[in-house]
């Protein structure tokens, strides 16, 4: 399953929420919207809240006043691409989530039996070493999100942890399954992301 996420950088003690629709699509943006937020320079704690494909995603991180640049060239601060900005600028520390649900063929997983997905927190492209995944939660529903059900998960690598799902019969998932996952860094910074169906059973 691929996120479209949003492009957030720091200029001038501002946050970018919305861009070109080819760069990202959040609720209320128009295609060639360029929406902007004074922030002050003193560090501070933000949190930042989309809805994309009926998946929501809220972050809460620390951010500050660049005061110099942290971006790479292949990942240029929107300034830059537009050429009206020149100021330093870095990504904003959100942590991104990849998943790998080991779907069949057919984008279904068997019911009844225990399922294991593979997720992944990553950064936007930066300079500097970017913080670290230290922990992440995983919880599922079985009946569209009146319920959540925890799911046992285990760091298996660099940012990325495995969680095992118990998977009900189908008739007991008739919504499919869906996903909450709550991620922290080690820099506080943390994301919790719903995804309303992730797989549904067969």
């Amino acid at each position: 399953m691929n996120n479209r996420v949003p492009s957030t950088r720091r200029s001038r003690g501002t946050l970018m929420l919305c861009a070109a629709a080819t760069v990202l699509t959040l609720a209320g943006c128009k295609s060639g919207d360029l929406v902007s937020y004074d922030l002050p320079a003193k560090s501070a704690r933000y949190t930042f809240e989309t809805k994309t494909d009926d998946s929501e995603t809220v972050w809460e991180y620390t951010s500050a006043e660049a005061t110099k640049a942290d971006a790479p060239q292949q990942s240029p601060c929107m300034g830059d691409l537009l050429g009206t900005n020149k100021a330093a600028c870095r990504p904003e520390p959100l942590i991104f989530l990849r998943y790998d649900f080991g779907l069949a063929l057919d984008n279904t997983v068997k019911a009844g039996e225990q399922h294991e997905i593979i997720v992944t927190g990553y950064y936007q492209p930066r300079l500097t070493e970017p913080p670290r995944v230290t922990s992440l939660k995983a919880e599922t529903t079985f009946d569209g999100g009146r319920t959540w059900h925890p799911a046992v998960t285990r760091a298996t690598g660099k940012n990325t942890f495995t969680t095992t799902v118990g998977n009900p019969r189908r008739d007991q998932a008739a919504q499919g399954v869906g996903l909450r996952i709550s991620a922290t860094d080690s820099q506080g910074n943390t994301v919790r992301q719903t995804v309303p169906t992730a797989y549904t059973l067969r």
